[in-house]
């Protein structure tokens, strides 16, 4: 979809916003852990679905501030979100989740060889204690 120009994984290409039409992105909010992977099976997803237009160059912080906007409770200082991607399995009917904890706030969608039909798996743990102590 993207020329990639030689660049192996064309992570360090910006998409011109302005030009470039975005995409759909689905994404599906839990609670504490991500949904299992039993929730996507046979063509269902979960209820709780958040639609987002985004480019492939969105960094996985300003997705964040977008579910801020429409989730109160997420926007508690000291919440984490943990993201997996879930795509189809190329072997069947089913669709694989992958996700790895850290601090990716500046990766993109592409960094994380997002494909266009993936859905964005998002866990929301709230801070332990209220998240209203000063550290």
């Amino acid at each position: 979809m993207f020329p990639m120009d030689g660049d192996k994984l064309g992570t360090d290409k910006t998409v011109d916003r302005e030009k470039t039409c975005p995409l759909l992105l689905r994404v599906f909010l839990s609670n504490i852990r991500h949904h299992s992977p039993s929730d996507y099976a046979r063509g269902q997803v979960p209820a709780n679905e958040l639609q987002v237009y985004t480019w492939l160059d969105a960094t996985l912080r300003e997705l964040t501030g977008l579910v801020k906007e429409v989730n109160r409770e997420a926007r508690r200082k000291g919440t984490v979100f943990d993201f997996a991607f879930v795509f189809p399995d190329r072997n069947g009917p089913m669709y694989r989740v992958s996700g790895e904890k850290g601090p990716d706030d500046f990766k993109t969608l592409r960094e994380c060889r997002f494909t266009i039909g993936d859905y964005l798996d998002i866990a929301i743990t709230p801070p332990r204690g209220g998240g209203n102590h000063r550290y």
